[in-house]
């Protein structure tokens, strides 16, 4: 006899199934029905949990202990307190879309764009009765992702950025998301970023929001990369130190394609980037870092799995994490290497900084390999401060907190040395440093 057993929903779980059972979401019957198949698949799940292997660190079942309500439009005063939005690159010249409390704001946005690159908004394309090209996603091992799920159950507005083919963008495209403080809320934005055949784009996105108010963000991206084309993205998570902030990033990449991804993480009370990217093309070539610097009881993870599913690509990973205080830090690398896959190099490094006897550093390196022509390799360490180096600055008039934040910039420069662009490289290591400084 065969029982049937009902998991028993948490309070979140519940409240995200009566928010999609009221919501009026765009979109039309093709868009609608994606929808619905999503949030069943998640039912059919629930929250991620330590007992799924790629979410053993991050117990999201535990973690989101409620589903707050979907965020309204932005009003003239929420609108007001966004202008200032993404300061941390001000020094940066770029076109910006600006997105308040997940939605798009044209009067604070830079529409004049150069030829041959166009940009739209998700809520515009699904009012049309269009949905987005999800290309990128099959194969890419997200579709069965339960926070991917609810992103594209839930997802209201984003942008849509189309680079023509050999058109180089002169200016990087800054993708502004910015909670406006009113209330604590969530919101669901998915972007897509499609990089056609030997054309080139700099992305900037980032991420902020007020402290003392436990906001909740869900974001997606989509990179489609064709062949010959290069693309470099990066990321900035400066939320508030209530928040919880999970995002998924999707990319395909075509024959001799280039990705160059950075992910920084500055803040939020817990934090889950993750990252699914293949190799579909020979020669791709793929680097990707990033870097956690926390603080408090802050938890954020970095997670990644790179498919190499033909061969002769090329990848790079550096994957650093500051942790100070009660801070945990989460670091997972998946490198899968196919069986037609040959000549592949493939290299990952995951390293952690301890600065307290109370912060905890996970690392969790993987190479699945089904080729037997490859260079593969990874590599994890986690450790204090030198104090021999330490001793050294300080014997020459340093005094101890300059010395220390020496020594922690030069730990988490490899990470942003990887980041071509010069100004962004320049605003990175200046926000590193006003950390450093806010230390206690």
């Amino acid at each position: 006899m065969s029982v049937e057993v009902t998991p028993i929903r948490t309070a979140a779980e519940a409240a995200l199934a009566s928010a999609f059972a009221a919501a009026a979401l765009p979109g039309g019957a093709a868009v609608a029905r994606e929808r619905k198949s999503a949030f069943e698949m998640f039912e059919r799940t629930g929250l991620p949990h330590r007992r799924i292997e790629e979410w053993k660190y991050t117990d999201l079942r535990a973690l989101m202990r409620d589903a707050k309500p979907l965020a309204p439009p932005p009003d003239a005063r929420a609108k007001e307190r966004a202008k200032s939005a993404g300061a941390i690159v001000s020094g940066v010249a770029a076109h910006r879309m600006v997105f308040v409390d997940g939605s798009y704001v044209q009067k604070l946005s830079d529409t004049a764009l150069e030829p041959g690159v166009t940009v739209t908004s998700l809520s515009a394309a699904l009012a049309a009765g269009q949905g987005i090209d999800g290309r990128a996603v099959e194969g890419s091992g997200a579709a069965d992702d339960p926070v991917f799920a609810l992103n594209t159950a839930f997802m209201t507005d984003g942008a849509l950025i189309r680079v023509a083919r050999n058109t180089q963008a002169a200016k990087p495209i800054h993708l502004v998301f910015v909670h406006s403080g009113t209330a604590a809320t969530a919101t669901f934005t998915r972007s897509q970023v499609v990089v056609e055949e030997g054309a080139q784009l700099t992305l900037i996105e980032s991420h902020e929001g007020p402290d003392a108010l436990d906001y909740q963000v869900n974001a997606a991206l989509e990179l489609d990369v064709a062949d010959d084309a290069h693309l470099e993205h990066v990321k900035l998570a400066c939320e508030g130190n209530g928040a919880l902030h999970v995002a998924t990033l999707i990319a395909a990449l075509g024959a001799r394609a280039s990705l160059n991804a950075f992910t920084y993480t500055l803040g939020g009370a817990v934090s889950r980037n993750q990252l699914f990217v293949r190799c579909g093309g020979k020669g791709a070539d793929v680097t990707i870092a990033g870097v956690n610097l926390l603080r408090r009881k802050e938890h954020a993870d970095l997670t990644l799995v790179l498919d190499h599913a033909v061969g002769g690509c090329t990848s790079r990973e550096i994957l650093k994490s500051v942790l100070d205080d009660e801070s945990r830090g989460v670091l997972q690398g998946r490198i899968v290497v196919r069986q037609d896959a040959q000549k592949t190099d493939a290299r990952m490094l995951m390293r952690a900084l301890l600065l307290s006897q109370e912060a905890e550093a996970d690392h969790k390196p993987e190479l699945e390999i089904f080729a037997d022509d490859v260079q593969c390799g990874h590599g994890s360490t986690a450790g204090e401060l030198d104090k021999n180096l330490k001793f050294y600055l300080m014997a020459r008039g340093i005094p101890e907190p300059e010395a220390e934040a020496l020594l922690i910039q030069a730990f988490i420069g490899e990470a942003v040395e990887t980041v071509r662009h010069q100004g962004l490289r320049d605003a990175l290591m200046f926000a590193s440093g006003r950390w450093l400084g806010s230390r206690t």
